[in-house]
């Protein structure tokens, strides 16, 4: 039964995203009410909002721990569309609401972040999760968009459905909601517990370790401690070996920084990124993140953020590849890409991100926090005279998420959120740079108005040089050096935009 969108309560801790959504809620009329930080924010785009505690008649307390936790919001989401139920809420007057959407505490990230416990309980999400569940059980009546990576279902929903929504749709979400708040409680057992379950899980790892064909090499054995199934479902294919394990890890990671992006599509060979591009549909995305690099792309890992369909997989099978990894496959297009037995379909469940990296070195093992900084707009710092637009940033984080994910020394040239060239692993960020503009000119991209994203910061102002004589027109870096001021220099007397994150992302 299909159900308009009327009414809704957005309660969200990270405000990026709402933006694309607000035009769409204020085109359908919809009534939004809201808390705190999220009110403050939509107060002046939506048209019409009204404050959670107009309706409770209680403030936000408790340091804000207690903000929806009423019968007046409840009472609203858990309310069946009839007449007996109907009767009750509007006998008390509390409004219906048709959408809850809400994006978590960043439960995980705070304690990836901080060994501060005050900090890390704080960011126990309460009432966000009895939100989610309130609205996720009534799924009959309400649609629930339970984290901000689900914006894109809620946009497909008021562009194409004209904000109706089908109980289908409805159901698809309300279960997603439930694998949120499955995952979230989760982490926080682990936490409180000391990580009793992961221990244990490590433990019967240990006892039941995967042996593989071979390691790195024929010659050298492997065997993998771990568990994949949290993460992946393999569907189909040959057994995962050393360098799939490690490819299959990397090309995760990766896709980890576009998980709440449109479309996105990579290609990696050898832990490195070939290709990739964000587009509004995924056969797209796939376009354009093989013509990065078409000759490299074969014998691959692919993955997408998003679900594969017919049009693309009947692309991507003319294509030799090892692994492929998607959220998930329509039914055709997992029909026509099984049908090739030994390349390998991973469905996607999480991104599941380690707090920590292991490595063996010296007869020992090191160990250090995950790099899990997602930099945003609002970390960069604009040093030139010359600002970047709206255009040049979005292409800024998109290059400089790639660089992340490169062996240093490593540069990136993109455009139109598509990897143009990449230099990495190379001993000189000059020679990456160079490394980078060869490549793209070999791919037959024109650099004329890209960007450039390096890893860490430059020393000397030879890079911004090279880059500027390719096209590059906006540059990306962590900046930290005493020497900044020439490459700052450099770009005012060339007209080009800098901007500095802050964090540098050497990987070693």
């Amino acid at each position: 039964m299909e159900k308009q969108i009327k009414t809704a309560l957005i309660s969200v801790y990270d405000k990026e995203g709402l933006e694309s959504i607000i035009p769409l809620l204020n085109q359908h009329n919809v009534h939004v009410y809201s808390t705190g930080g999220t009110y403050n924010f939509l107060e002046t785009k939506i048209n019409t909002i009204t404050k959670v505690e107009d309706i409770t008649g209680y403030p936000s307390i408790l340091d804000g721990r207690v903000k929806t936790l009423h019968p007046s919001v409840f009472g609203g989401i858990l309310a069946k569309r009839s007449d007996d139920h109907l009767s009750q809420i509007n006998e008390y007057n509390i409004p219906t609401i048709d959408l809850v959407v809400v994006d978590l505490y960043p439960f995980e990230e705070t304690v990836a972040s901080t060994d501060d416990q005050q900090a890390i309980i704080e960011k126990i999400d309460i009432g966000g999760i009895a939100l989610i569940r309130a609205a996720a059980k009534n799924f009959n009546d309400v649609v629930v968009i339970p984290s901000k990576k689900s914006y894109h279902s809620l946009e497909t929903i008021l562009k194409t459905g004209d904000g109706k929504t089908s109980l289908e749709e409805r159901q698809v979400l309300a279960a997603e909601a439930f694998d949120i708040s499955s995952h979230y409680d989760t982490a926080i057992f682990n936490y409180l517990s000391n990580g009793k379950k992961k221990e244990q899980a490590l433990k019967l790892s240990i006892q039941n370790p995967e042996v593989l064909r071979y390691g790195e090499n024929p010659h050298q054995k492997g065997i993998w401690f771990g568990e994949s199934s949290p993460m992946f479902e393999k569907k189909t294919g040959k057994e995962l070996s050393f360098n799939n394990l490690v490819d299959v890890d990397a090309a995760i990671q990766l896709m980890a920084e576009f998980e709440n992006d449109p479309c996105t599509f990579a290609i990696l060979k050898h832990t490195n990124a070939c290709g990739v591009a964000t587009r509004s549909t995924v056969s797209e995305a796939w376009y354009a993140a093989l013509a990065g690099d078409p000759i490299s792309a074969f014998g691959g890992i692919l993955i997408s953020n998003a679900a594969i369909d017919l049009q693309t997989a009947e692309e991507i099978n003319k294509l030799f590849y090892e692994v492929l990894i998607a959220p998930s496959f329509d039914q055709a297009a997992y029909d026509l890409l099984s049908s090739k037995k030994k390349r390998i379909l991973l469905e996607q469940k999480h991104f599941q991100r380690q707090s920590k990296n292991f490595k063996s070195i010296l007869n020992g093992v090191i160990v250090q926090d995950a790099d899990l900084k997602q930099d945003i707009q609002t970390d960069l710092t604009s040093v030139t005279d010359v600002k970047a637009t709206d255009e040049q940033i979005e292409d800024l984080l998109f290059a400089h998420k790639l660089v992340k994910h490169l062996k240093s020394n490593t540069i990136v040239l993109a455009k139109n959120k598509q990897l143009l060239g990449m230099g990495c692993g190379q001993t000189s960020r000059v020679d990456a740079c160079k490394q980078a503009i060869e490549k793209a000119g070999r791919m037959g991209f024109d650099l004329e108005g890209c960007v450039m994203a390096s890893d860490a910061f430059f020393p000397f102002p030879d890079c911004v040089e090279l880059g500027h004589k390719a096209g590059v027109v906006a540059v990306i870096q962590p900046g930290g050096s005493i020497k900044d001021q020439a490459s700052i220099d450099y770009c005012n007397q060339n007209n080009l935009a800098m901007v500095f994150t802050g964090t540098r992302h050497f990987k070693h």
